[in-house]
């Protein structure tokens, strides 16, 4: 994974008087990397008083347009309907990747493999903040995840809860 230079933070530190090798050394970053914002703030005119305030990416947009941006040759299903679709009885990533891909196979777009859609979905629970951890101390408490449909059928003289 290709991490992006903190360019506002090189900003900062030049502003502060540090030298370019300076600031690799503090941040542990290349001097190459740092060289980069420093020579595309000043063909750009960008200097740390017009971008205090701004946002970090915005930063690093302004100085490198394009760089940051990334467009997925894959069509994106409704991440918030996957979520949906999850908290169903039955309902599998499994099966909703066959849902997907047989809907790109419909309208012709390229649809995204098993693994990639697993942790598209993963991320989109990350960001939008869906899943929460529940807190325990072990030995505590016995939890169990009863998947699937419940029967009421006695098997092995077992009866699963409900």
């Amino acid at each position: 994974m290709v991490r992006k230079i903190k360019a506002k933070l090189v900003l900062q530190l030049r502003s502060e008087g540090l030298s370019g090798r300076a600031i690799a050394a503090s941040q542990q970053i290349s001097r190459n990397s740092v060289a980069s914002v420093l020579e595309a703030a000043d063909v750009a005119g960008v200097r740390w008083d017009d971008i205090a305030e701004l946002p970090d990416a915005e930063v690093y947009s302004l100085l490198f347009p394009g760089r940051s941006e990334h467009q997925s040759v894959f069509a994106e299903p409704d991440w918030a309907q996957v979520h949906r679709e999850m908290a169903r009885v039955g309902v599998t990533m499994k099966l909703l990747h066959g849902e997907y891909t047989d809907q790109c196979a419909t309208s012709g777009t390229p649809a995204m493999g098993y693994d990639r859609f697993c942790k598209q979905y993963q991320q989109h629970v990350l960001v939008t903040g869906l899943a929460s951890r529940v807190g325990h101390k072990a030995g505590q408490t016995v939890e169990v995840d009863w998947s699937g449909l419940l029967h009421e059928q006695v098997t092995d003289g077992v009866r699963p809860p409900g």
